[in-house]
């Protein structure tokens, strides 16, 4: 009988073993790992991972031919194949840190297994390792053999969280990677048989063991490329008024691109997009490839822009602040079916309110308390290291509380964020959570998983990633409820607004606030007009500048439809010749404002709004 052992019992060793153990009944596997509470759960009914279809695999062979035990050097030194899955964190210190991979715990697994080796073994990469990484175990094996033989093989995982035991059971391809000796064939010949007992031998490719190794890397590159590159599309489609999902979807119709991960979203996470490409970049560094490296590290660069823009319209839409709001976060593992909550967008989104005083409310069906209070505690590629157990911060525990259900997550909340694509939040019962929310209530639909328009009739304001919604659309007037909105102005580059809404050294990006009346408010403008009579004209008193505006005049005007009575605020100029008109030139000073006007739509009770420029005092550098 072949006997298999994988060192480290996590999300990959686990299922990856309980699948080879059931379709391969002569094969004895023993799982091994030197956490006492991991093996522990392993062998319970409660299993320390999420998978669909995990439980029945693992209680179909556990005691039969499948093995969790924490005897690693027993189990090593019995099997005929060693696989080895432990972590490859990114480094968080020293050279390389903040990109190269972190082989401590892979190192010290080779030296383990040459300390107790008594036959000759094959060994497995099974963890995603740096290109030539196979090289430098094999020379620690070679170093400390004691006269026994072995051979290093790469056998990269290609499994998506949420469809592991699917992409286990039918698998794209089978990649296997050794060393071009008649002894590397012979290995990977061994490999290929234990695979083949399910996998169509068409599937299983076999290659050098540097063409493996880096065949994983890049595969997570291009698919961590499709996703922040429709997220890309995203924002323009925000600046254009087009819709991301038709983008996408006319997009993946060409045979040449296909469909799938072009679904744009709050951003990409898990254990391996991220920490990959940082490796990636970290070796085109070290081998002279600046160029490459730096297109590389685009694909994480708009990541990371895609989480800030979410919560920057968080902030924004709820009237430029959240403190003291309670915001409900609907998911917090980086995808549904899986309790993973590795580099979850959701830390970065819930880091960000928090970091402007918001309470959250965290609701997630397969992730604990426990794990979503570390997370959010721990520093930034902590997530693989021990450093995981460090004490939880006060300040962070006061502000985040973790319910157990949707229902209770909204209740009293100002608005609700869907970090994740889980199935229940879609069959929701919104009225519900509606009529136990602060008013105007809103929805931040971080992965178009709602019916947009279902909960707009409901009364919820809701933001979608798709462009258009994005783009300032307010919710539809319902229940003779009378709304107003004043679109946000993006301000590039830096501006000065010579009235003192905004100062030269502020962000280069600054946005006007929505506002929404509810049934017992009229709209207001959130400047600050005093400022502006405070700081009349600074030049009022030089010849040369002929000063044609005395003051600037906020003018509610009020727009009504069949459905609603809205209102908008517009900039009005009153000149000193009584005349109202708009200024359309200060002398030779290029200035430029905005007056917001609101265009009736044919289909909607409020319609969208657009700006029309005009000038009266607005420095653009």
């Amino acid at each position: 009988m072949v006997k298999i052992c994988c060192i480290g019992a996590g999300y990959v060793g686990g299922p990856t073993m309980a699948v080879i153990a059931l379709k391969c009944p002569s094969v004895e596997v023993a799982v091994v790992d030197i956490s006492v509470p991991r093996i522990t759960a392993w062998n319970s009914d409660q299993l320390p991972i999420y998978e669909p279809g995990l439980d029945d695999v693992v209680k179909q062979c556990r005691g039969k031919n499948l093995f969790f035990s924490t005897d690693v050097e027993k189990h090593v030194r019995e099997a005929d194949i060693v696989f080895v899955s432990v972590n490859t964190p990114t480094k968080t210190r020293g050279l390389g840190a903040g990109k190269a991979a972190d082989l401590t715990y892979w190192e010290s697994a080779a030296r383990m297994i040459a300390d107790v080796s008594v036959s000759d073994k094959i060994v497995v990469e099974k963890s995603t390792v740096p290109v030539k990484t196979a090289e430098a175990i094999e020379k620690i094996l070679t170093h400390n053999s004691k006269g026994i033989k072995f051979q290093i093989l790469s056998n990269p995982e290609f499994l998506a969280e949420g469809t592991a035991i699917e992409d286990l059971f039918k698998p794209d391809r089978v990649l296997i990677g050794g060393r071009e000796t008649p002894e590397g064939f012979a290995a990977v010949k061994a490999l290929k048989d234990i695979y083949s007992q399910w996998v169509p031998e068409e599937r299983i490719l076999t290659t050098n063991l540097w063409s493996a190794e880096l065949s994983k890397l890049a595969a997570n590159a291009f698919l961590a490329q499709r996703i922040s590159s429709v997220n890309a599309m995203s924002a323009l489609c925000e600046a254009t008024g087009a819709n991301v999902t038709e983008v996408s979807y006319a997009v993946g119709k060409d045979s040449r691109i296909g469909p799938k991960f072009l679904n744009s979203s709050v951003g990409f996470g898990g254990s391996c997009f991220p920490k990959d490409i940082l490796n990636l970049v970290y070796i085109c560094e070290c081998n002279g490839l600046p160029e490459v490296a730096e297109y590389w590290k685009q694909v994480i660069k708009i990541n990371d822009y895609q989480k800030t823009r979410f919560v920057n319209r968080i902030v924004s839409s709820m009237f430029n602040t959240v403190s003291n709001k309670k915001i409900a976060v609907l998911g917090f593992a980086f995808k549904k079916d899986t309790g993973d909550t590795r580099e979850t967008p959701a830390i970065d989104v819930c880091k960000g309110l928090i970091g402007d005083k918001a309470r959250i409310s965290i609701y997630d069906p397969q992730v604990t308390e426990e794990q979503i209070q570390r997370d959010l505690t721990m520093n930034k590629f902590d997530w693989d290291h021990p450093l995981h157990l460090q004490p939880m911060s006060p300040t962070t525990v006061k502000q985040v509380s973790v319910a157990w259900d949707a229902y209770a997550a909204t209740k009293d909340a100002h608005g609700i964020c869907i970090l994740t694509e889980w199935d229940e939040f879609k069959k929701l019962d919104y009225e519900k959570i509606f009529e136990n929310m602060q008013k105007p209530a809103f929805v931040f639909d971080g992965r178009n998983v709602v019916d947009a328009e279902k909960l707009r009739k409901i009364g919820f304001i809701v933001y979608s990633i798709d462009g258009v919604k994005l783009a300032g659309e307010a919710m539809d007037a319902v229940h003779e409820r009378p709304s107003g909105f004043l679109r946000h102005k993006k301000v590039r580059k830096a501006a000065e607004f010579e009235f003192g809404f905004v100062s030269s050294d502020q962000n280069l990006e600054e946005e006007w606030v929505s506002r929404c009346e509810t049934s017992n408010e009229p709209a207001s403008f959130l400047g600050d007009k005093d400022k502006f009579d405070q700081q009349k004209r600074r030049r009022a008193g030089e010849s040369e500048s002929r000063v044609l505006m005395n003051e600037l005049i906020l003018v509610e005007q009020d727009i009504s439809s069949d459905e609603e009575s809205a209102s908008f605020l517009g900039l009005k100029c009153e000149l000193e010749s009584g005349d109202t008109e708009f200024v359309t030139e200060c002398d030779k000073r290029n200035v430029e404002h905005l007056l917001i006007t609101r265009k009736q739509s044919n289909d909607e009770g409020l319609g969208l709004l657009s700006a029309v420029p005009f000038t009266v005092g607005v420095k653009f550098y």
